[in-house]
C-alpha cells in the first residue's frame, strides 16, 4: 500500500485534527457529506462509517491516490470544478497561510500549503462554489488560521451568501486555528 510520493501529500498536523474533531462533533448519520482536499484522507477515513455517503476529492494526484487504496469514494479535482449534486455537510482543510512567493514549495505539495498573499486566495474560490453545493440546511466546516483573518473571512463568507460562525479553536504559539460553521443565509 502507499506506492506514491508521501512527501507531495500534506502531512496531518494540529489543523487536521482540529477539523476532525469539529468534523466528528457535527456529522450525522443521514449526512451525504464531502471533503475537499483530502490529503492523506485521514479526515475521511474516520468519517466514513459515520455519514450516509462520503466523497473525498483533492487536486494532488498522489493524494487520490492515497485516498483510493483506503478503499475511499475519491474524485480528483480543483475544489468544485466537476463536482455535481449537493452535501449536507462539506469539509475543508484549505492552504490558509500568508505565503510570498519565495516561500513556495515545490511540485505538488505547494497546493496545500501555499495561501497566497493573504492567505485568503483558495478560501474565496472555495466560499465562490459553496452555496451551489450545499443542500438547504447543510453545513460547511471550514479551518481557518487568525492569519488569514477571521473577520476578512467571515465578509467574504457573507458576500457569498453564507453566514459564518467559530464553532472550535486552538491556539498555537504564531498562530490561532480555528473552525468555522457555514451555511446559507437566510434560508
Amino acid at each position: 500500500m502507499h506506492s506514491v510520493h508521501f512527501d507531495e501529500v500534506y502531512q496531518p498536523a494540529e489543523d487536521t485534527f482540529l477539523l476532525l474533531e469539529a468534523a466528528l462533533a457535527e456529522a450525522g448519520l443521514e449526512d451525504r457529506a464531502i471533503e475537499i482536499g483530502c490529503g492523506r484522507a485521514l479526515i475521511s477515513r474516520q468519517l466514513a462509517g459515520r455519514v450516509r455517503r462520503l466523497v473525498a476529492t483533492d487536486i494532488n494526484p498522489f493524494a487520490v491516490q492515497m485516498a483510493a487504496e483506503y478503499g475511499l469514494q475519491v474524485i480528483r479535482a480543483d475544489l468544485f470544478q466537476g463536482i455535481r449534486g449537493r452535501f449536507d455537510l462539506v469539509l475543508f482543510n484549505p492552504p490558509y497561510l500568508p505565503t510570498a512567493d519565495e516561500e513556495r514549495a515545490k511540485g505538488w505539495i505547494n497546493l496545500a500549503l501555499d495561501g497566497g498573499p493573504d492567505g485568503r486566495k483558495t478560501i474565496l474560490r472555495f466560499l465562490d462554489g459553496l452555496k451551489e453545493h450545499l443542500h438547504p440546511g447543510g453545513r460547511a466546516l471550514l479551518l481557518i488560521s487568525s492569519l488569514s483573518g477571521l473577520e476578512e473571512v467571515k465578509q467574504m463568507a457573507c458576500k457569498a451568501g453564507l453566514c459564518a460562525q467559530v464553532v472550535c479553536s486552538e491556539r498555537y504559539f504564531f498562530e490561532r486555528l480555528m473552525v468555522l460553521r457555514l451555511r446559507v443565509a437566510h434560508e
